[in-house]
């Protein structure tokens, strides 16, 4: 890539969230800014002073949490600084969310506010992943446009081996270059 690309990384309460640190990595080793942005459940998994510390970014958690210095409307500016929003990993909530127009948290108003491409990584148990309302709601957002990076089959956090396990970085890092080089 020849010019720097910003990626706003949204990370989801899953227990795969540990792995986005990793992700992240792995994107700025392909030359890209990343920003977080985590759900409020996501913090119960992994702490933003993490991201915050690897990204060498402020991390995004809260709505409505304001520097008193800084009055950007958040969903917003970080929808448009974005020039791909990345969700890895991508539970069923926030794919239901997307599905269907909901925006009640910082990440799903991103979601529907950018116009850049967005990419998202399911992570979730088999049962979930394999429900017929998810499955729906997965292949409404691809109808959308956007873009799903397949889970694979690996020991999930339950204890089984199943579909859900969140794709490999390098998988979903592949996708990102593949989309921001064709745009």
């Amino acid at each position: 890539m020849s010019s720097r690309k910003h990626i706003i990384l949204g990370v989801t309460a899953s227990i795969a969230a540990y792995k986005a640190c990793d992700l992240l990595r792995a994107l700025q080793r392909h030359n890209m800014d990343v920003t977080v942005v985590m759900t409020p459940d996501a913090k119960q998994f992994i702490s933003p002073l993490t991201f915050a510390s690897l990204s060498r970014h402020r991390v995004y958690c809260d709505m409505f949490v304001k520097d008193a210095s800084d009055w950007d409307i958040e969903h917003v500016s970080l929808a448009q600084k974005g020039d791909l929003l990345l969700i890895a990993p991508a539970t069923a909530n926030i794919i239901g969310k997307i599905a269907h127009g909901l925006a009640d948290d910082l990440l799903s108003c991103i979601a529907i506010t950018t116009k850049a491409p967005i990419v998202i990584a399911p992570a979730m148990n088999e049962g979930m992943y394999a429900n017929k309302i998810v499955q729906e709601n997965i292949k409404k957002v691809q109808t959308h446009g956007i873009h799903v990076v397949k889970p694979t089959k690996g020991l999930l956090a339950c204890g089984v081996v199943g579909e859900g396990h969140l794709a490999e970085g390098e998988t979903i890092v592949k996708k990102v270059c593949a989309l921001l080089k064709s745009k």
